[in-house]
């Protein structure tokens, strides 16, 4: 697939290339949370590596063309319900991905032009086995263990120090470390005690767990840590968050420091050159079978911490460490049959329900085929003898038809659901739902969404339960949630039919559950506005454009405003919103009903204005532009300091430029800020500026 995907890439055109990127945007969007949420990823991890790469490479060669809500800006991991929440006080951050030897390659490049090394100077690399598992950071304060949580959405975690205390691989004091220092490290599943597990819950009649990986976060994440304590959890080290001081100017030191504090930390290997990296990898490899718990790949770090102090991070990930990933693993099953699947945007996503198989020691009977010219490229029949691979996921990709079926697949005209016509636009991918909210599907995953952990995260307010209200007839819109109380709790107004009855009646509720719940809601009337805007749900409006629009119009009533078809040029003026993303809005707000909708639900909250974040730099909130040739340090890391710094760095001077900073041989841009007046200083003045801020 990935010959065909960079020609395609090489095909499209900036309109097209603009379509592609909010349509991967979306896809990454929901990936992220089936695999980070609800623990059910529901494509293989090779899979989403190809939409990442795609995403990545479309981004490369349009750069102009970058979303807010990238995924390249964003670390997959929403919120478990039940627990408190830790702000991290230095991001969780993901990683970038190598699947082959140029990668590798292009990653020692990278360093060596962004740190402006001279050619031909070694990197020392730490390289070690990544496990399969879920990410925790541990809290010591004087040597003692005071908090433990999840990696969460990389910024906020779950607060889970009890169930971390169980863990026999965590201490709970240690000697010898500064006074404060955030042990990072990952929470897994040996197969023994994955298998040993899975007979328990058999022999009680309980869920079997899919694969060592479930099994570790269903374990995690238990409100109860006395069931956590009951499973055989393993923990290894491998970095480090908030510290007081370190111990050592090199990564593979400061491993070495935690082992002796008494944390398992993993072998690893310090290699300087590509052909030493590729040589472990293939040795680890080789021997992934034998090993007692599962490994998906191997992380590549930077050794000098100096260096990987200047390399920063891009977004998402490190621009100091990457993950090498290993081949999938592959099996031979049938397509049984084809089901379509109706998301909250109306998307109509085909799955292949697969004859049971087992990969990589993983019963699988699912596979996402995406699309229609996906199911198309493939020949993908029912009946066909498929090939599937499977690289830490439950869910396989389905790599090619190896014996061919003999029922064709036709894509519905109309809506499985609700029966809508099913439209598919021009220059788009996929087939969609033409009912909008009079699509029960639609209305019931938006619904789901709008309740979501990074919107208004109500506890207690799931998918059975939100399917059940809309069902009686008591939510179909999200007003209706703040209402739930008076309607089926008596009063002025209550609800009668077809449930007369208080909610702690209902099957499966009672005084206590009822009671929470209404609790819960009430305590989500308030909420900012960014959040507010995330939860409705609307095509294209991710987290990072919700933000963006809160932060351009700060306030409930100025963004309500500007949600008219006479604001459309506005909208299209911020910069990252680009015309779909406008365009939808307007649609959006322009519907009756949802105009309607939304008066209603922001009558029954308490909207949080946006308050811009203070700070001491000298360039925080500036536009800048860089041009010419750098001499003391590369333009990556040049811009790399200024958006930490609080500043945007933008590629074209306009009169919206706050200043220029112009190198060697600078051209058309330094005469066009002379010509329109804006500041220009040089790399000295640059340098002099910013060395005045302590951020």
């Amino acid at each position: 697939m990935s010959d065909p995907a960079v020609m395609a890439i090489d095909r499209l055109d900036k309109a097209g290339a603009k379509r592609e990127l909010a349509r991967l945007a979306l896809e990454i969007k929901f990936h992220d949370a089936a695999y980070h949420r609800n623990d059910a990823p529901e494509i293989s991890d090779a899979d989403y590596d190809q939409l990442r790469r795609r995403n990545s490479d479309l981004e490369a060669r349009f750069p102009n063309l970058v979303r807010p809500d990238s995924p390249t800006h964003r670390v997959g991991a929403p919120l478990a319900e039940g627990f408190n929440k830790v702000r991290h006080a230095r991001p969780m951050l993901s990683l970038g991905n190598a699947f082959k030897e140029a990668d590798v390659a292009d990653f020692l490049a990278g360093i060596g032009r962004f740190l402006k090394l001279p050619e031909g100077e070694p990197i020392a690399i730490v390289a070690e086995p990544k496990i399969d598992g879920l990410s925790a950071a541990l809290r010591y304060e004087n040597g003692a263990l005071v908090q433990g949580a999840t990696r969460g959405d990389g910024e906020v975690g779950e607060d889970i120090t009890a169930n971390l205390r169980t863990i026999a691989d965590i201490p709970h004091a240690i000697d010898g470390a500064p006074d404060v220092f955030e042990v990072r490290g990952e929470v897994f599943m040996t197969h023994d005690a994955f298998a040993d597990l899975n007979r328990q819950q058999l022999a009680a009649g309980k869920i079997i767990y899919a694969n060592p990986r479930n099994a570790a976060a269903g374990s995690l994440r238990q409100l109860d840590a006395d069931i956590t304590s009951s499973r055989k959890l393993s923990f290894r080290a491998y970095a480090w968050g908030q510290v007081s001081d370190l111990p050592s100017d090199r990564h593979s030191g400061v491993l070495g420091a935690m082992a002796a504090w008494g944390f398992k930390v993993q072998a690893h290997a310090v290699c300087t050159s590509v052909a030493e990296l590729m040589a472990y990898h293939g040795k680890m490899e080789a021997g992934r079978a034998g090993r007692p718990y599962d490994i998906d790949g191997i992380v590549y770090k930077v050794d000098r911490l100096d260096w990987q102090q200047r390399l920063g991070a891009a977004s998402r990930s490190p621009r100091w460490a990457i993950a090498h990933k290993f081949a999938a693993e592959q099996a031979q099953t049938v397509v049984e049959d084809i089901d379509i699947q109706v998301g909250r945007t109306g998307k109509l996503t085909p799955v292949a329900r697969l004859a049971p198989v087992t990969v990589g020691g993983v019963v699988v009977s699912n596979a996402t085929l995406h699309n229609e010219d996906y199911i198309a490229e493939k020949q993908i029949r029912v009946g066909a003898t498929v090939l599937v691979q499977r690289a830490g996921d439950v869910i396989p990709q389905v790599l090619e038809v190896v014996k061919p079926g003999a029922k064709p697949f036709v894509y519905p005209i109309q809506c499985p659901i609700c029966g809508s016509p099913a439209v598919r636009d021009e220059g788009e991918v996929d087939w969609r739902c033409s009912g909008g909210l009079n699509c029960q599907a639609q209305a019931v995953e938006r619904l789901r969404h709008f309740v979501s952990r990074n919107a208004f995260d109500i506890e207690g307010l799931g998918e059975k339960q939100i399917a059940a209200f809309y069902a009686a007839g008591l939510v179909t819109a999200p007003g209706d949630i703040f209402q739930l109380r008076q309607r089926l709790e008596g009063g002025e107004g209550s609800y009668e039919k077809p449930h007369g009855k208080p909610l702690r009646e209902w099957e499966g509720w009672g005084e206590t559950s009822a009671a929470n719940l209404f609790d819960a809601i009430d305590e989500r009337r308030a909420i900012s506005l960014d959040r507010l805007i995330f939860a409705l749900g609307i095509r294209h409006v991710g987290q990072g454009n919700g933000r963006l629009l809160a932060r351009r119009y700060e306030s409930l009533a100025a963004f309500t405003a500007a949600m008219s078809p006479d604001r459309l040029d506005e909208l299209l003026e911020i910069d990252g919103i680009g015309e779909a993303v406008a365009r939808a809005l307007i649609d959006f707000f322009s519907d009756a009903q949802n105009r309607a909708g939304w008066d209603d639900l922001v009558a029954q909250l308490q909207v949080q204005d946006m308050v811009r974040a203070a700070t001491t730099s000298p360039v925080a909130g500036q536009t800048l532009v860089f041009t010419g040739t750098l001499e003391q340090t590369s333009r990556a890391e040049a811009k790399a300091r200024a958006e930490a710094l609080g500043a945007k760095v933008s590629g074209s001077v306009s009169a919206k430029t706050d200043l220029v900073i112009a190198g060697a041989a600078a051209g058309s841009k330094l005469k066009k800020a002379d010509s329109l007046g804006v500041k220009v200083i040089d790399e000295a003045g640059w340098l002099e500026l910013i060395g005045t801020t302590n951020e």
